[in-house]
């Protein structure tokens, strides 16, 4: 008889995590930012993705929807922005066109919102 599949439900260390400072912001950074305030968090994860987690005050916009919807957050362009997605790699899609239009002080979260649950907030569901 075989045994099943053992899993590792160890966090990993958030220092494990390595990142482009020019581009991402590690989820520590992030929430002292945001309690800080006067910073945008930008969700470019789809409206399903939505309904099962978010991070609490997060504006959703869609990466499909940005350029058609650029001007619903136009006035925060001065703004400190951290954009999210699931893992990180839309959001640095995300970034890239931001700052091509003036939002030079937009970040992705590195880790995504899965990071947040794993390193901030373990209440926001993991999928």
């Amino acid at each position: 008889m075989s045994r099943p599949p053992q899993h590792n439900n160890t966090v990993p260390s958030s220092s494990s995590l390595l990142i482009d400072t020019d581009w991402e912001i590690h989820p520590l950074e992030a929430k002292k930012l945001m309690t800080d305030g006067n910073v945008v968090l930008l969700d470019v994860r789809t409206p399903g993705e939505w309904e099962v987690a978010k991070i609490q005050g997060a504006i959703l916009l869609p990466l499909s929807e940005l350029p058609h919807r650029i001007h619903e957050i136009a006035h925060h362009q001065s703004k400190p922005v951290i954009v999210h997605c699931h893992h990180g790699m839309r959001s640095l899609r995300a970034v890239k066109w931001l700052r091509e239009q003036g939002f030079v002080h937009a970040k992705s979260l590195a880790a995504g919102i899965d990071g947040w649950s794993l390193w901030i907030d373990p209440s926001v569901p993991r999928y």
